[in-house]
């Protein structure tokens, strides 16, 4: 026995309106829409631990737990907690922080966040409540730059070097 086929609905060509008389405004070209971002949104009541590659934009409203994650944004909600070590473009902590955080760009703390640890940023902004327990570091334009870059381990002078893997 065949099941009878689903109806679709019919697709719109590209460009037409979504409803009468309303159309979608055109995307500025240069940066990608946040839905188009490579995003990964940790939610409330999930608990990650491990590493996130290639993510751009990270949002935690539950619990994460890692060694490094790079990412162009960080974003903390109200209810997310984030412990280890991140470098990013942009953050945003209204939960809390615990490790070292570096931000080339904005690092801003709402009044319902709280940063431990070591923060590392370019501009700062803390909303009146806000709590940040630690050391801070201003970046200049140039220390901000070389936190773009990957970091190579680097060795003492006059230590051996490690013999090719195969």
């Amino acid at each position: 026995m065949s099941l009878p086929p689903k109806p679709t609905a019919p697709s719109a060509p590209a460009g037409a309106p979504t409803a009468p008389g309303v159309t979608m405004p055109p995307r500025p070209a240069g940066r990608p829409a946040a839905a188009e971002r490579r995003t990964l949104v940790v939610g409330k009541g999930i608990s990650l631990q491990g590493t996130v590659a290639d993510a751009e934009r990270l949002v935690v409203d539950g619990t994460v737990e890692s060694q490094m994650i790079q990412a162009s944004e960080l974003q903390i909600t109200h209810s997310g907690v984030f412990k280890g070590e991140v470098q990013v473009e942009d953050a945003e902590i209204a939960g809390v922080f615990d490790g070292t955080i570096t931000a080339r760009g904005n690092l801003t703390i709402r009044a319902t966040g709280r940063v431990l640890g070591v923060a590392r940023c370019r501009r700062l902004s803390v909303e009146e409540g806000g709590q940040l327990s630690g050391r801070m570091e201003m970046l200049t334009d140039a220390q901000a730059a070389a936190a773009g870059q990957p970091s190579q381990p680097t060795q003492p002078a006059g230590a051996p070097a490690a013999p090719p893997r195969i």
